[in-house]
Order: structure tokens, then C-alpha cells, then sequence
């Protein structure tokens, strides 16, 4: 195809970076305008790997500590997320459920509920309301020192991080630039990438083996930065 053909469909607006990054070249800015999918693809494979692994790992903590309903439970008269606290929590507890209507379970539940959720169960009064006991999830952790303290904020952060990079993806939003700059650039997803393999590591997964056939943002990384 084309440039004029290829930039007619994708907008003028949004291969001006791609063009920018390429010095004007038409080839390279297609090429770097595919890198930069198959990077997103690639990367968003991952992190809903990821954020598989980390669900069925608080599910499985809050079924053995909280009970086997806890969700649902959760949002009742005296439930943990029934308070002013929680509210947001609750909503999206109680919007999942009718969501699924005659198709409730409780698999089905922890499936509906997004990335976000997930997240928020590490936040303070999330955390509380669980018992202060989510870390464990990350057996692995490292143990917090005076300059570096390892508690759920930090996790809670970590999370944030990942949870900003998926909506990016989500989005459409390039992540092969630098921030606000029309530079080609991988530190962004490699910095990211890294930080899901440690999240793993803390959860004591294997991610190179539950990743095998799946992972190859470091060979498509490299391609942009030699493009």
C-alpha cells in the first residue's frame, strides 16, 4: 500500500508522529505504524496473562481467609465492602452481578471484573476491609527496608503503572515514542515489561515458562530501535 493510501485510513493527525520519528520517511513510519501494533498486541497478551494470574491468586486467598462468596457477600447489610469507604468497590461488584444476570457464578464474577478492580483491592481501605492480608499473594516480595518500604502501597502502585500502560493499549494510544515526543523510543514498554516480570516473580511464577510461544517484546523492541 501506499503512504498516501495507508495515511488516508489511519489520518493525517496520527502518522505525523510516525512520519516525524522517521524523518520524513514513508516506508519506515508504515513499518514503525506496524511495529508499534505488534509491540501493543504483544504486550497486551501479556499483561492479561498477568492480570489472570493475579485474580485467581486474591480469589483464591480471600476464598481460604474471607469465605467462598466473598464478593457477593462483600456488598450485603454488614458485607466488607458495604461502607462508605468501599462504595466504588461495592457499585462494581453489584453493576457485575446484574450484569450477568441468570448467568451468575462466582467464576463468572471474578471473570466481569476488570483490571481496575483488581488494582483497587490493594488500595488502604480495600485492603483493610480484606483483612490486611493481600501480600501474601506475592510470597516472593522482598522484605521492606528504611529506604524502600514494600507494603501494599507500594504494590498498589506497581499496579497502577500497569493498569495505566493496558488503557493506553486499549486506547490506541502509540507506545513506541517517548513521552509527549515524537522520538521513537523503547525505555516505555521495556521499563513496563520488566515490572510485570517481577510482579510475576513476587507471585513465584515461572512467567518464562507460562509465557513460552507468547513473549517476543524484546524482538520486536529491537526492531523499532534498529528501524
Amino acid at each position: 500500500m501506499k503512504f498516501g493510501e495507508f495515511e488516508n485510513i489511519m489520518s493525517v493527525a496520527r502518522m505525523s508522529r510516525y512520519l516525524s520519528a522517521c524523518n520524513n520517511d514513508t516506508k519506515k513510519a508504515m513499518t514503525l505504524y506496524r511495529l508499534n501494533l505488534r509491540l501493543s498486541q504483544e504486550l497486551f497478551t501479556v499483561i492479561s496473562c498477568f492480570e489472570i494470574a493475579l485474580r485467581n491468586s486474591v480469589d483464591k486467598h480471600c476464598k481460604n481467609s474471607i469465605g467462598n462468596d466473598w464478593l457477593q457477600n462483600g456488598i450485603l447489610a454488614g458485607g466488607i465492602f458495604n461502607n462508605n469507604h468501599c462504595r466504588l468497590t461495592a457499585n462494581n461488584i453489584s453493576d457485575a452481578i446484574s450484569k450477568l444476570g441468570r448467568n451468575y457464578s462466582h467464576n463468572k464474577l471474578v471473570a466481569e471484573l476488570g483490571f481496575g478492580f483488581w488494582r483497587y483491592i490493594f488500595a488502604q481501605n480495600q485492603y483493610t476491609a480484606t483483612g490486611r492480608t493481600l501480600l501474601r499473594v506475592f510470597p516472593a516480595k522482598p522484605t521492606s527496608t528504611a529506604s524502600t518500604q514494600y507494603n501494599q502501597t507500594f504494590v498498589f502502585n506497581q499496579l497502577a503503572q500497569i493498569n495505566n500502560l493496558r488503557n493506553r493499549i486499549a486506547h490506541h494510544e502509540p507506545i513506541c515514542f517517548l513521552q509527549n515526543q515524537n522520538v521513537k523510543d523503547t525505555t516505555y514498554v521495556r521499563r513496563h515489561y520488566g515490572l510485570i516480570k517481577q510482579l510475576f516473580q513476587w507471585m513465584s511464577i515461572d512467567e518464562s515458562a507460562l509465557l513460552y510461544g507468547l513473549d517476543h517484546i524484546n524482538e520486536v523492541c529491537n526492531k523499532i530501535d534498529l528501524l
